[in-house]
């Protein structure tokens, strides 16, 4: 772990207090600042998923891995950045399943020939990302209907309210079928980890957990809030800031654990770290944020993300539900889903800072 970067904690307190004007070096402090805290965030959560199995593992390092993410859209929300939290929660999506995924099968693939995982469990998680998609993509076009038809501009909001509660029913369903009636799909391959030597003990996992999680809080508030001044800056638009830049800070924990997971040849775990997170910030996070945006913020969100970005999750939902389906991984699938990655990467980097995909 890169430890040395938790001196850009202090720095950016200081950076924020004493500089406040220099919103491009606390940009930048900030963000360098998260890395190191989500990854002590992923090795607290790995070290409880250790004693509970790779499915609830991997729900584990998913739930305390999207607990940056979810902090700063919510500090996002409340500074009433709506477009930097769609952003962030589409480039989260997208970055757990291209990205992440993506580095752990490369990474596992140079160090294995063939790793294997339940294609059953896969699928079943890629049924549930179609699902994710589809909710992302009829508010969308149910904007645009609205554009030609003022009078249906107002039931966006209660289109999207009622959706929301479909997709947290959907996900707690899912939980309950991955965690009670078919947990066996998502058990995977584990070997005995009551005589582990590097075993953390329970109380200082969970303290670790606690402390990265409200330092994650503070710099997140601190990164949300020169988010805007830092985009003019680098002449980036926030859409880009927010796909990108702020999904990969809030998905460093799980970049951490799956890569570690994949090395140890425990794609099962790999998997349902990367897919579940994603999963959880479709179906749990970004609903959560829309019906909490009714009592936070200057005003509610409602889910009809641009076009570019409801294009880019459903293709992106697409190729992995291809590459996880057959239940094995190689070093080319993870090169595969990193260079649909680029290749989004580069479209969002050339679309100019006043203008929306």
């Amino acid at each position: 772990m890169l430890n040395w970067l938790l001196l850009f904690v202090p720095l950016t307190l200081a950076l924020e207090y004493l500089a406040a004007q220099q919103h491009l070096l606390i940009f930048i402090s900030a963000a360098v600042a998260i890395i190191p805290l989500a990854g002590w965030l992923g090795q607290a959560t790995e070290q409880l998923a250790e004693r509970s199995g790779e499915g609830v593992g991997g729900l584990l390092n998913a739930t305390f891995g999207n607990a940056t993410e979810l902090i700063i859209a919510i500090a996002a929300l409340r500074a009433g950045l709506h477009d930097v939290v769609k952003a962030s929660l589409a480039g989260s999506i997208i970055g757990n399943i291209l990205l992440v995924l993506g580095a752990a099968m490369l990474c596992g693939g140079l160090k294995f020939k063939e790793q294997h995982f339940n294609s059953n469990g896969a699928r079943a998680e890629a049924t549930l990302l179609t699902l994710a998609a589809i909710a992302l993509v009829l508010p969308a076009v149910y904007m645009q209907r609205a554009l030609e038809i003022p009078e249906l501009l107002g039931k966006v909001q209660h289109l999207s309210n009622a959706i929301s509660i479909v997709l947290l029913l959907a996900y707690a369903l899912f939980l309950y079928y991955s965690l009670v009636t078919h947990k066996a799909l998502f058990a995977g391959m584990r070997e005995d980890i009551s005589a582990a030597s590097d075993l953390w003990p329970m109380g200082k996992a969970l303290g670790v957990l606690a402390a990265a999680t409200c330092f994650i809080a503070w710099i997140s508030e601190i990164l949300v809030g020169a988010i805007e001044p830092s985009a003019k800056a680098f002449g980036l638009s926030n859409m880009f800031i927010g796909v990108f830049v702020v999904a990969i800070l809030g998905n460093a924990a799980e970049h951490t654990t799956a890569i570690t997971a994949a090395l140890k040849n425990r794609m099962d775990l790999a998997l349902s770290i990367s897919i579940d997170s994603s999963i959880q910030v479709a179906l749990f996070v970004a609903p959560v944020l829309v019906l909490g945006s009714l009592f936070i913020g200057p005003q509610p969100m409602d889910l009809a993300f641009p076009a570019g970005l409801t294009l880019t999750v459903l293709l992106s939902v697409i190729v992995t539900g291809q590459v996880a389906g057959d239940g094995r991984s190689d070093w080319l699938k993870g090169v595969q889903l990193l260079a649909a990655y680029l290749v989004f990467g580069l479209a969002f980097f050339f679309i100019p800072a006043t203008a929306a995909p």
